[in-house]
């Protein structure tokens, strides 16, 4: 199966995770992605392959004879898409030989711009994957799910020798928790790839520290005829708490290693609210004073008003790959070279996100990102094209290849 034919294959599966929820999988319908998967990984003869009650798909591809003494590499993704925008009824739109110039999606009448996306330009000629406006298409992280997936048929196909190759396809990236429950006892690599980025030729090792945090507001709720001095609007403290953080360190004003307050909702009443936020810094003692900043706040609000109107909650995420794969460098330089063996020059940027290889990483498994050559990822202006899927699939086969010398 083409790699593009599994990437509309599994975009067709709805399973945006819930980052309400603390269970994993967050979303019982992750599952309905996790049973085909394992059914294919099955299908193309891998062994120990299993899906857990908590929703990760587990396979290992044992090493050619001769070859068991090789080290054992993993390629691992997520199954999950963001709760930012819907990921329900995908449809996607496949555009050949892409003209470069702005994309009508159909569903919405919204464009998808070379101005606000000026990779378009470089995607002219090719075929490129939209969505039709109305949700995201997925491909963070099925375009990696796909790319693995194909790899793994090609690497069997066309007989390349290779030692144990293991397979991990985890729930709940998207919300933090994907590496929670990750079995390393079970899923034997030595070291390993996440396949989660986007530029095509890119592995990256650098990621934001990062933590969600939660103020819950308890307001007084009077008659507004009698409110003088007795009542406390929630709502309000929310504006309040949201006017005490920089204006200009929010997503829309950073880039490369520059962190932020990242303000993802907003809910409530008089009476009660809530504002969440993510926050997010690659150097860790910026990091740590931002979430004093928030802890600032909380004390400020419950002097103000009463001591019990604000309480913050803090939870960490994820953790800078840096100082991981600096002790393993080795991981990075099979990458690049494997890039630079399908023609590309490396890419390698601070990642402003995360993916389960920081957490990996940090468990003992050192874990870079690659790139899937998506872009755009997280709402209704997502885009891949088939070229750059191609060209993932060739470096993860490069990968192995490298590693089997």
């Amino acid at each position: 199966m083409r790699v593009e034919e599994r990437l509309l294959k599994y975009v067709s599966y709805w399973t945006t995770s819930d980052e309400e929820c603390r269970q994993i999988p967050s979303s019982e319908r992750q599952f309905e992605l996790g049973k085909v998967l394992e059914q294919e990984l099955r299908d193309l003869g891998l062994e120990k392959v299993t899906l857990t009650d908590h929703c990760y798909v587990y396979g290992l591809l044992p090493a050619t004879k001769g070859y068991a003494d090789k080290p054992a590499v993993g390629f691992i993704s997520h199954m999950d898409t963001a709760p930012d925008f819907s990921g329900k009824d995908v449809k996607p739109q496949i555009i050949p030989d892409y003209d470069g110039n702005d994309v009508l999606l159909k569903g919405s009448g919204a464009y998808l711009k070379v101005s606000d996306f000026p990779t378009l330009k470089t995607l002219k000629g090719r075929t490129l994957i939209t969505t039709d406006g109305t949700t995201l298409l997925g491909a963070d992280d099925k375009a990696g799910v796909s790319e693995i997936m194909t790899a793994v048929e090609q690497i069997i196909t066309e007989k390349i020798p290779h030692g144990d190759i293991w397979i991990g396809f985890t729930p709940d990236e998207e919300v933090g928790s994907g590496a929670d429950l990750f079995d390393l006892d079970y899923f034997k690599a030595r070291f390993a790839y996440t396949v989660d980025g986007d530029y095509e030729g890119e592995v990256a090792y650098e990621n934001f520290n990062a933590a969600s945090a939660s103020f819950e507001i308890n307001g007084v709720n009077v008659h507004p005829g009698e409110a003088k001095d007795i009542m406390i609007n929630a709502a309000l403290v929310g504006c309040e708490i949201a006017s005490l953080l920089p204006e200009n360190e929010t997503p829309a004003h950073t880039e490369g290693r520059e962190g932020f307050y990242h303000l993802t909702d907003f809910s409530g009443d008089i009476a009660h609210a809530k504002v969440n936020y993510i926050v997010r810094d690659h150097d860790k003692a910026t990091f740590e004073k931002r979430l004093d900043t928030l802890r600032g706040i909380e004390q400020k609000m419950n002097g103000k008003y009463h001591a019990d109107t604000v309480k913050l909650n803090i939870q960490h995420s994820y953790s800078n790959m840096l100082e991981v794969i600096e002790k393993n460098e080795y991981v990075v330089a099979i990458a690049k070279k494997a890039i630079k063996n399908v023609g590309l020059e490396p890419v390698s940027r601070p990642v402003r996100g995360g993916t389960d290889g920081a957490r990996l990483s940090f468990m003992g498994l050192p874990c870079p990102n690659l790139g899937t050559g998506g872009y755009g990822f997280h709402g209704p202006f997502e885009h891949i094209s088939v070229e750059g899927m191609d060209t993932a699939v060739s470096v993860i086969k490069e990968i192995v290849k490298i590693t089997a010398e």
